[in-house]
């Protein structure tokens, strides 16, 4: 118990220690970024929103850093002759496994019900400070009630309303439009049977318009369209990535988000991915432990250390991009969601379990 609760203590250390590492150097890289980017803000409101950012960053390289800290973990232990002397008192070299095992299952498990909450949180807010200093910007609203489109620009905000929509949202039916001055009140609404987004405008169907100025009757005023365009700062990517970011909903209430898309006739396939892809990131990160354990833990005499730990990161990064892939293929619906998710993390702790009793045996 003793030797696993110390094997546990030193990856622990290092995985702590990798992170902080990558927090500073990736919170650097990011707020100089942000600086460049956001001119006009002041250096507090940078710091914010680099802070802000920095959980979704640190959730992305979260499998590096455990990759990472696991063969630092064992290269330690291989060079300390500690491999070793587990051995020769009789244990098994797959026993210094289980402490790291445990930490790895369990930095997981708060990854997925703490971590994904957090990110969630901190995107949606680092989302609205982006637009706040960067102007314009399209925000979407999805409930029982219809659907809820802002569109913005140098010329004002327009607020947009339908009751129904396609499943990209570039096609609206019963939709109303409220245009409204730069730091004024409404002057312009229109109502229209259909709208559809084309390049840089709206194309609407059976519309009438009301301008809304200061001493004017609306309805006297109020002209009729067959046919009527309507210039939008809006673009297909713009909706899509508004509504389709599923890291922004919290695993807790995606459930619920994803039933809510469907009602609102939209499809939920790329959320329905990723909930499955969180789901099994606990099992990818021990995955990428056992990656990183099955190529070092060997005698440092033995030779080719460098060619091990390349051979690891690179396996390692071939198996991120591998789960990304199946991510795209669940996203386009060439696989399952689930099958999507979870075959990658599966196949590598059932390659890097062969890795592991290959090297033991030899």
């Amino acid at each position: 118990m003793i030797l696993h609760l110390y094997f546990a203590r030193r990856f622990a250390q290092l995985f702590g220690g990798l992170l902080l590492v990558f927090f500073l150097f990736l919170g650097l890289i990011d707020m100089v970024e942000q600086l460049r980017r956001f001119e006009e803000a002041g250096f507090g409101e940078i710091m914010k929103i680099t802070l802000l950012n920095m959980p979704q960053v640190l959730y992305q390289f979260l499998p590096l850093v455990m990759i990472l800290s696991a063969i630092g973990l064992f290269l330690g232990l291989s060079r300390s002759s500690e491999l070793v002397v587990t051995r020769a008192a009789g244990r098994s070299g797959l026993t210094a496994l289980l402490g790291p095992l445990v930490v790895a299952a369990l930095i997981g498990a708060a990854t997925l019900t703490l971590g994904n909450p957090l990110v969630a949180a901190t995107s949606e807010r680092y989302a609205e400070l982006r637009e706040r200093y960067g102007g314009g910007g399209a925000v979407i609203s999805i409930g029982r009630e219809g659907l809820w489109l802002r569109q913005g620009g140098a010329s004002g905000q327009t607020v947009i309303r339908a009751d129904r929509a396609n499943a990209d949202a570039t096609v609206l039916y019963d939709v109303s439009f409220v245009s409204y001055a730069p730091g004024g009140g409404p002057v312009r609404r229109i109502e229209a049977a259909r709208a559809e987004l084309g390049d840089g405008a709206w194309e609407l169907s059976q519309a009438k318009d009301w301008p809304l100025a200061t001493g004017t009757n609306p309805e006297a005023a109020a002209t009729v369209h067959d046919r009527l365009t309507l210039p939008s700062t809006l673009t297909r990517e713009g909706i899509r990535d508004s509504f389709g970011q599923p890291a922004s909903v919290s695993i807790w209430h995606l459930p619920a988000f994803i039933s809510t898309l469907e009602e609102a006739g939209f499809s939920a396939r790329r959320h329905a991915v990723w909930f499955q892809m969180e789901l099994s990131r606990p099992l990818f990160l021990i995955s990428m432990m056992m990656v990183g354990a099955a190529f070092t833990m060997r005698h440092a005499r033995a030779g080719r250390t460098g060619l091990f730990v390349l051979a690891a990161v690179m396996l390692g990064f071939g198996l991120y991009y591998i789960r990304n892939f199946a991510q795209i293929l669940g996203e386009s619906g060439q696989l399952a969601p689930w099958l999507a998710a979870w075959t990658p993390p599966l196949a590598s702790v059932l390659l890097a379990m062969g890795v592991l009793l290959n090297m033991e045996e030899g």
